[in-house]
C-alpha cells in the first residue's frame, strides 16, 4: 500500500516539475496585450449599453408624444 502511494506521489511530482517555468509568469507584452484586450471589451460593452439606453429613450419619447396627441384629441372634442 505504501509503495503505491509513494509511486503516485512520485508521478504527481514529476509531472508538476515537467511543466515549463515560463507558463507561470507573464512578460510585459502579455500584460499589455491582456490590458488592451480588456479595455477593448469594456469599450464594446459601454457602447452596447449606450445604444440600448438611446433606444429606450427614443421609445419613451415616442410613447409620450403619442399620449400627448391622444390627450389633445380628447380635449378638442
Amino acid at each position: 500500500m505504501k509503495r503505491i502511494a509513494a509511486f503516485i506521489l512520485l508521478v504527481a511530482l514529476s509531472s508538476a516539475l515537467a511543466m515549463p517555468a515560463d507558463a507561470q509568469s507573464m512578460s510585459n507584452e502579455e500584460y499589455a496585450r491582456k490590458s488592451s484586450k480588456a479595455a477593448k471589451k469594456q469599450q464594446k460593452m459601454l457602447k452596447k449599453a449606450n445604444k440600448k439606453q438611446r433606444k429606450a429613450m427614443k421609445k419613451y419619447a415616442k410613447k409620450q408624444q403619442k399620449a400627448t396627441k391622444k390627450a389633445n384629441r380628447r380635449f378638442k372634442k
